[in-house]
């Protein structure tokens, strides 16, 4: 497999609108590969380093849900980091996730990293919703046993956007865990969860994500990067326009309509 090559296969096929399936010869086999492609297609994208991360299969649901044992991670555009009320074109195939994310205030370096660590480099904590899309085949998410954990780390683990609630100021007096969060789309609540589904604690993820394969891949986190801590409820896959909301119970709401 050559990294460059493969990157190059994978931006294409999105282009196109294709099935993200690589070729034998070009398919990353390992994490470790995956990685390494994810961060040629960023540089592609001019992302590299990158506005932030997400993370993919924090919660144990998440994971029974994808079929996986750990959580991955993936980088984010800044074009793709949007405020809250923010309006995208509508696509089949998205789906919409219902999170906890951060802003470092300082450089988090690759490598081991204790809950209490990661919670003094984040500088800001909000509501925020992932916009996620299933580039992988027959709906609703696609085909993973035919595409491949490492190509789904390479292709930035479903992203298509992220949307943010302004900071909440008082967060350090929230306890992060306890915390519930909703997803409503178009009125109807379709799912609830506590930031305790996030490896037991938002913080527990942040540190997970710091000492991840990806981390490591892009040389660390940095100071001003955003984080996507994981969706504290499966993803809402959606069959029409309209607009979803994410409220965290004390963080505030972050909005996102598709149409």
């Amino acid at each position: 497999m050559t990294v460059d090559a493969a990157a190059a296969a994978l931006r294409a096929l999105r282009r196109a609108g294709a099935v993200v399936m690589l070729p034998p010869d070009l398919a990353p086999r390992d994490e470790a590969e995956g990685v390494a492609v994810q961060r040629a297609h960023a540089a592609l994208v001019g992302a590299d380093p990158p506005a932030g991360f997400k993370i993919g299969g924090t919660a144990k649901r998440m994971q029974d849900y994808l079929g996986i044992t750990a959580p991955m991670a993936g980088f984010m555009e800044a074009a793709n980091i949007h405020p809250s009320g923010a309006t995208l074109p509508w696509s089949g195939g998205y789906g919409v996730e219902c999170e906890i994310a951060v802003r470092l205030a300082s450089d988090l370096p690759p490598g081991p990293c204790t809950p209490a660590q990661a919670a003094d480099a984040v500088g800001e904590v909000f509501a925020a919703i992932e916009l996620v899309e299933n580039r992988y085949g027959p709906p609703p998410m696609g085909d993973l046993a035919a595409i491949g954990v490492p190509t789904l780390v390479a292709d930035q683990v479903y992203h298509r956007a992220a949307i943010i609630a302004p900071p909440c100021p008082t967060w350090r007096a929230l306890d992060l865990a306890a915390i519930t969060g909703r997803i409503t789309v178009n009125g109807t609540m379709r799912a609830d969860g506590t930031g305790a589904e996030l490896l037991g604690h938002p913080m527990n993820a942040l540190a997970w994500l710091a000492n991840s394969a990806t981390a490591h891949g892009f040389g660390g986190l940095r100071a001003g990067q955003v984080m996507m801590l994981g969706s504290v409820t499966p993803p809402i896959w959606l069959d029409a326009p309209g607009s979803v909301i994410v409220a965290f119970a004390g963080l505030g709401e972050a909005v996102l309509h598709l149409g």
